[in-house]
Protein backbone atom coordinates (compact mmCIF):
# COMPACT_ATOMS: atom_id res chain seq x y z
CA UNK A 1 0.00 0.00 0.00
CA UNK A 2 2.95 2.16 -0.62
CA UNK A 3 3.28 4.61 -3.36
CA UNK A 4 6.45 6.19 -5.07
CA UNK A 5 6.33 10.00 -4.15
CA UNK A 6 9.01 12.27 -4.13
CA UNK A 7 10.54 11.65 -0.66
CA UNK A 8 10.59 7.99 -1.69
CA UNK A 9 12.19 8.94 -5.03
CA UNK A 10 14.89 10.98 -3.02
CA UNK A 11 15.65 7.86 -0.98
CA UNK A 12 16.08 5.28 -3.99
CA UNK A 13 18.71 7.48 -5.66
CA UNK A 14 20.73 8.38 -2.28
CA UNK A 15 21.07 4.46 -2.00
CA UNK A 16 24.28 3.55 -0.63
CA UNK A 17 24.09 0.16 -1.88
CA UNK A 18 23.41 1.17 -5.10
CA UNK A 19 25.84 3.72 -5.02
CA UNK A 20 28.55 0.59 -4.72
CA UNK A 21 27.60 -1.44 -7.36
CA UNK A 22 27.71 1.43 -10.21
CA UNK A 23 30.73 1.87 -8.65
CA UNK A 24 32.12 -1.83 -8.61
CA UNK A 25 30.96 -2.21 -12.09
CA UNK A 26 32.08 0.52 -13.85
CA UNK A 27 34.85 1.85 -11.86
CA UNK A 28 35.58 5.15 -8.73
CA UNK A 29 35.58 7.59 -11.09
CA UNK A 30 32.26 6.72 -12.36
CA UNK A 31 29.84 10.10 -13.03
CA UNK A 32 25.98 9.40 -12.10
CA UNK A 33 22.98 11.57 -13.46
CA UNK A 34 19.49 11.27 -12.64
CA UNK A 35 17.08 12.14 -15.48
CA UNK A 36 13.88 13.64 -14.02
CA UNK A 37 10.78 15.38 -14.65
CA UNK A 38 9.66 17.94 -11.38
CA UNK A 39 5.85 17.95 -11.89
CA UNK A 40 6.21 21.53 -11.04
CA UNK A 41 8.35 21.59 -14.34
CA UNK A 42 6.37 19.78 -16.03
CA UNK A 43 2.93 22.65 -14.64
CA UNK A 44 5.43 24.95 -16.44
CA UNK A 45 5.26 23.48 -19.73
CA UNK A 46 8.58 21.46 -19.66
CA UNK A 47 8.30 18.62 -21.76
CA UNK A 48 11.50 16.65 -21.84
CA UNK A 49 13.19 15.14 -18.82
CA UNK A 50 16.36 16.96 -17.13
CA UNK A 51 19.60 16.12 -16.37
CA UNK A 52 20.81 16.18 -12.81
CA UNK A 53 24.48 15.08 -11.41
CA UNK A 54 26.17 14.91 -7.87
CA UNK A 55 25.52 18.53 -7.41
CA UNK A 56 21.73 17.60 -6.76
CA UNK A 57 22.47 15.12 -4.28
CA UNK A 58 22.16 17.69 -1.65
CA UNK A 59 18.29 18.19 -2.73
CA UNK A 60 17.77 14.58 -2.33
CA UNK A 61 18.92 14.37 1.10
CA UNK A 62 16.34 17.31 2.18
CA UNK A 63 14.13 15.75 0.21
CA UNK A 64 14.67 12.14 2.45
CA UNK A 65 14.45 13.65 5.38
CA UNK A 66 10.83 15.98 5.00
CA UNK A 67 9.18 12.16 4.37
CA UNK A 68 7.73 13.00 8.09
CA UNK A 69 5.74 15.70 5.83
CA UNK A 70 4.23 12.93 3.94
CA UNK A 71 0.41 13.10 3.97
CA UNK A 72 0.35 16.57 6.41
CA UNK A 73 -1.05 19.60 5.90
CA UNK A 74 2.46 20.75 5.54
CA UNK A 75 3.43 18.16 2.54
CA UNK A 76 4.29 20.59 -0.50
CA UNK A 77 3.78 17.25 -2.82
CA UNK A 78 0.72 16.55 -1.24
CA UNK A 79 -1.85 18.77 -2.92
CA UNK A 80 -1.37 17.60 -6.35
CA UNK A 81 -4.18 15.46 -7.76
CA UNK A 82 -2.05 12.41 -7.93
CA UNK A 83 -1.01 12.39 -4.29
CA UNK A 84 -4.76 13.26 -2.98
CA UNK A 85 -5.95 10.14 -5.18
CA UNK A 86 -2.81 7.84 -4.13
CA UNK A 87 -3.63 8.08 -0.27
CA UNK A 88 -7.60 7.97 -0.64
CA UNK A 89 -6.56 4.62 -2.59
CA UNK A 90 -5.59 3.18 0.38
CA UNK A 91 -8.61 3.10 2.49
CA UNK A 92 -10.70 2.20 -1.15
CA UNK A 93 -8.24 -0.86 -1.51
CA UNK A 94 -8.72 -1.73 2.49
CA UNK A 95 -12.22 -1.62 2.30
CA UNK A 96 -12.46 -3.72 -1.28
CA UNK A 97 -10.67 -6.15 0.77
CA UNK A 98 -12.92 -6.01 3.98
CA UNK A 99 -15.79 -6.34 1.57
CA UNK A 100 -13.87 -9.66 -0.42
CA UNK A 101 -13.29 -10.84 3.18
CA UNK A 102 -16.37 -11.04 4.98
CA UNK A 103 -18.46 -12.15 1.10
CA UNK A 104 -15.49 -15.08 0.90
CA UNK A 105 -16.18 -18.67 -0.57
CA UNK A 106 -15.70 -21.36 -2.63
CA UNK A 107 -17.73 -19.82 -4.87
CA UNK A 108 -16.16 -15.99 -4.85
CA UNK A 109 -12.89 -17.27 -4.15
CA UNK A 110 -11.23 -16.30 -7.52
CA UNK A 111 -13.32 -12.87 -7.82
CA UNK A 112 -11.54 -12.43 -4.64
CA UNK A 113 -8.39 -12.85 -5.34
CA UNK A 114 -8.74 -11.11 -8.77
CA UNK A 115 -9.75 -8.45 -6.53
CA UNK A 116 -6.66 -8.02 -4.34
CA UNK A 117 -4.13 -8.46 -7.41
CA UNK A 118 -6.11 -5.24 -8.67
CA UNK A 119 -3.56 -2.57 -7.42
CA UNK A 120 -1.64 -3.93 -9.83
CA UNK A 121 -2.83 -2.37 -12.55
CA UNK A 122 -1.81 1.28 -10.86
CA UNK A 123 1.23 1.55 -12.81
CA UNK A 124 3.30 4.65 -13.86
CA UNK A 125 3.34 8.31 -13.07
CA UNK A 126 0.49 11.47 -13.15
CA UNK A 127 -1.51 11.14 -15.79
CA UNK A 128 -0.19 7.37 -16.38
CA UNK A 129 -1.42 6.67 -13.28
CA UNK A 130 -4.78 8.24 -12.89
CA UNK A 131 -5.72 5.95 -16.07
CA UNK A 132 -5.19 3.09 -14.31
CA UNK A 133 -6.67 3.91 -11.20
CA UNK A 134 -9.84 4.81 -13.07
CA UNK A 135 -9.56 0.98 -14.21
CA UNK A 136 -8.34 -0.11 -11.05
CA UNK A 137 -11.92 1.69 -9.65
CA UNK A 138 -14.15 0.17 -12.56
CA UNK A 139 -13.06 -3.96 -12.41
CA UNK A 140 -13.35 -3.19 -8.68
CA UNK A 141 -16.87 -2.69 -9.47
CA UNK A 142 -17.70 -5.35 -11.42
CA UNK A 143 -15.79 -7.57 -9.14
CA UNK A 144 -17.79 -6.42 -5.89
CA UNK A 145 -21.20 -7.22 -8.04
CA UNK A 146 -19.71 -10.91 -8.60
CA UNK A 147 -19.01 -11.03 -4.77
CA UNK A 148 -22.49 -9.92 -4.09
Amino acid sequence: MAYKDEYEVARLHLDAALAVQVQAKFGQKVRTYWHLHPPLLRALGLKKKIRLGAWFAPAFQILRGMKGLRGTALDPFGYAEVRRVERALIGEYRQLIETALVRLSPVTHGAAVTLAELPDEIRGYEHIKLEGVARFRDKAKQLIAQLN
